[in-house]
C-alpha cells in the first residue's frame, strides 16, 4: 500500500467520524427539552471527575488541552458508567485499596489509560503500515486493541494494589493486636489504646487506625467507626478482630484476652499459609527436574548405546 494511499485512508476516516459526531450530537430538527435546559443549572449528587478540573477557579489544570478534552473525558466516562456501572463494589474495591479517588475519577483514569494504549498502538500502526508490513485492517485491530489493553491494564493495577494492601495489612496485624492488648492490659480504655496505634504505629494498618481515630473525633461513635474500618479492609481477621472488640465491649469481658487469642490465631494461620506456600514451591522445583534435568539424564544414557547399536558393534 502507497503512502498516499493510506493518508488518503486517514483523512476519509477523519472526515467520516467528524461527520458522524456532528449527526449524532446534532441531530436535524433536534430542540433541547425543558429537562436539558434546566439540568446544567442543578447540582447533581454524583461527583463529577477532578482530573480536569481546578480545585479553586474550576479551570483545568492542563490548560487549552484540558478545556479541549474535557467533553471528550466526560463521554468516555459517561460510556464507561452504561457499559460497566461504578456501583458499590467499585467503591468497596477502591477503599480496599486505600485510595481517596471517587468511582468518578477512577473511570477517567481508565479512560485516559486506553486513550493512551490507542495513541502507543496507533503510532505503531502508522509505522508499520508505511512500512507496508501491515494492512489499514490490521492496524485499525491493533488500534481497538491497544485502547482495550490500557483500559484493562489500569484495572489489573488496581487489583494489584488491593492484593498488596491487604496482605502488608495481614503481615502487621498481629504485630498491632499484640499491641492493642498491651496497652488496654495495662489499663487503657480501647479509644486510649486505639489513639496510641494511631500515633506511634506505622503501616497501612495503622493507616486505617488514624482514619478510624479520625471518624470517632468527627463526632462517630467507637463501634460505627470501627465496623466502617472493616468494611473498608476486608479482611477476614480484621473483621473478627473488629467483632471481638465490639462484642467484648458490650459484653464486659477481658478485652486483653481477646485480643492476644485472635493475634494468635492470625500467626497460626500465616504459618499454615507458609507452609502451604512452601509446598506449592517445593511441586513447581519439581517441574524442571522432571521435564528438563531428567530426559536429559535418560538421553546422556541412552544415546551412546543406541550409536553403538547403529554402528553394528
Amino acid at each position: 500500500m502507497s503512502a498516499s494511499l493510506l493518508w488518503a485512508a486517514l483523512l476519509g476516516l477523519t472526515l467520516g467520524a467528524g461527520l458522524l459526531l456532528i449527526a449524532v450530537a446534532q441531530p436535524l430538527g433536534w430542540r433541547p427539552t425543558l429537562e436539558q435546559r434546566v439540568e446544567p443549572q442543578l447540582r447533581h449528587h454524583t461527583p463529577a471527575s477532578r482530573l480536569l478540573e481546578d480545585e479553586e477557579a474550576g479551570a483545568s489544570p492542563w490548560g487549552a488541552w484540558g478545556r479541549i478534552l474535557d467533553p471528550v473525558l466526560r463521554a468516555g466516562v459517561g460510556w464507561l458508567h452504561r457499559l460497566a456501572p461504578a456501583g458499590e463494589t467499585l467503591e468497596r474495591k477502591l477503599a480496599a485499596a486505600g485510595m481517596t479517588v471517587s468511582a468518578a475519577d477512577f473511570r477517567a483514569q481508565q479512560v485516559l489509560s486506553a486513550a493512551a494504549g490507542a495513541g502507543i498502538a496507533t503510532a505503531f500502526s502508522v509505522a508499520l503500515a508505511l512500512a507496508g508490513r501491515i494492512p489499514v485492517v490490521t492496524g485499525v485491530g491493533f488500534v481497538i486493541v491497544g485502547g482495550m489493553a490500557g483500559y484493562l491494564l489500569r484495572d489489573q493495577l488496581l487489583s494489584l494494589r488491593v492484593q498488596r494492601r491487604r496482605a502488608a495489612i495481614l503481615t502487621e496485624f498481629p504485630s498491632v493486636a499484640e499491641l492493642f492488648a498491651l496497652s488496654v492490659g495495662a489499663g487503657e480504655s480501647a479509644a486510649g489504646a486505639l489513639e496510641r496505634i494511631a500515633t506511634t504505629a506505622r503501616g497501612e494498618l495503622a493507616g486505617e487506625f488514624r482514619a478510624t481515630l479520625a471518624e470517632m473525633r468527627a463526632g462517630s461513635s467507637l463501634s460505627a467507626a470501627l465496623k466502617s474500618m472493616g468494611r473498608r479492609v476486608q479482611l477476614a481477621p480484621v473483621e473478627r478482630f473488629i467483632g471481638g472488640i465490639l462484642i467484648a465491649l458490650d459484653r464486659g469481658t477481658p478485652l486483653a484476652d481477646v485480643l492476644r487469642a485472635q493475634a494468635q490465631d492470625v500467626r497460626e494461620m500465616g504459618r499454615r499459609e507458609l507452609m502451604e506456600a512452601a509446598g506449592r514451591k517445593e511441586i513447581q522445583m519439581m517441574v524442571p527436574l522432571v521435564f528438563g534435568i531428567l530426559p536429559l539424564t535418560v538421553i546422556f544414557a541412552v544415546f551412546p548405546g543406541i550409536s553403538l547399536m547403529r554402528m553394528g558393534f
